[in-house]
């Protein structure tokens, strides 16, 4: 495995729509690695997501997962999550306000508002099907990586710049009130 260098926000690639790839393609031992390098590389990172087109290859791919992860110390768990060609459909109109960041924009959060509810359909890594629910919390980091698929970043969602914030005063003013809401949340939806 690889760890790859992760492109910033200004480089093109991050403004691409990804293509998506065939099943053949997706069980090519080229590919297979790509998902092994981009795994390692959203670890070392201590990334909750990492998308592909964040390390320089315009696919649908995605990785999510979230344990105990330092930089996001109040989101829940999410096992280790690979999704190929992903759709995600939002099942409610409710939202909710995420104070995000992202490895591709260093030192930047801004307040985005997500669905609280989406339901996600892919492929796993060996491409079996994917159809499944996420909520609260969750579903926020699931739309922010899926987001990047098509060209988009955080910042592009940030009603409100004047929310936008160096991590270091995101954790001097405004972290504490984000996880007193972030908690609210995961008790609610679990997720």
């Amino acid at each position: 495995m690889t760890i790859r260098k992760i492109a910033t926000i200004g480089h093109p690639v991050l403004r691409e729509r990804s293509r998506e790839l065939t099943r053949e393609e997706l069980a090519s031992a080229d590919t297979q690695r790509f998902i092994d390098d981009l795994i390692e590389t959203m670890r070392d990172a201590n990334g909750a997501g990492l998308a592909a087109p964040q390390v320089y290859e315009p696919v649908r791919i995605v990785a999510v997962e979230v344990k105990k992860n330092p930089r996001y110390p109040y989101k829940p768990d999410i096992p280790l999550t690979v999704l190929v060609n992903p759709v995600l459909e939002p099942l409610t109109e409710e939202k909710f306000d995420n104070y995000e960041g992202c490895l591709s924009v260093p030192n930047l959060r801004g307040v985005v508002a997500r669905f609280t509810e989406v339901r996600l359909r892919a492929w796993d890594r060996e491409g079996r099907e994917v159809d499944q629910v996420v909520k609260g919390l969750s579903a926020g980091t699931f739309q922010h990586e899926c987001d990047h698929l098509d060209g988009m970043i955080f910042v592009d969602r940030v009603a409100d710049t004047r929310t936008l914030t160096t991590w270091g005063d995101f954790e001097r003013y405004h972290m504490a009130a984000f996880v007193e809401r972030a908690k609210a949340l995961v008790a609610r939806y679990g997720g």
